[in-house]
């Protein structure tokens, strides 16, 4: 709702209002590059604040794209939720994997299978 109201056509921030996929590109890579660097010092704190903002570059693309109809944020997630089940079939479909490496193969094998549409 917040990023909606930043966005907002009459009331929205003027930054807010005027950017698009292509000018945010460049802020997802920063703030992935700044979670990166948290993570290197080892900071919970500024990891939750990095976090936060590649949070929010995710939600402007998300908002962007539902006003144009594309997809929205509840779309993004009910995918990856659905990927994650999909691709974790010893934990929700009763397969079994014994080890990470197991798992990993597993988790590789389904994204093939996926990107040469054999299962969705």
């Amino acid at each position: 709702e917040i990023v909606a109201l930043l966005r907002d056509p009459e009331n929205g921030c003027p930054w807010d209002k005027v950017q698009t996929h292509t000018s945010i590109r460049k802020n997802f890579i920063e703030e992935t590059y700044e979670v990166a660097d948290a993570i290197d010092l080892a900071d919970a704190s500024l990891l939750c604040e990095e976090l936060g903002d590649v949070l929010l570059i995710l939600l402007l693309n998300s908002q962007i794209a539902s006003e144009e109809g594309a997809f929205t944020f509840d779309d993004v997630i009910t995918g990856l939720c659905r990927k994650m089940i999909r691709r974790h079939p010893h934990v929700f479909a009763g397969e079994k994997a014994a080890t990470p490496e197991e798992a990993l193969d597993r988790w590789k094998e389904i994204k093939r299978q996926e990107k040469a549409g054999l299962i969705r």
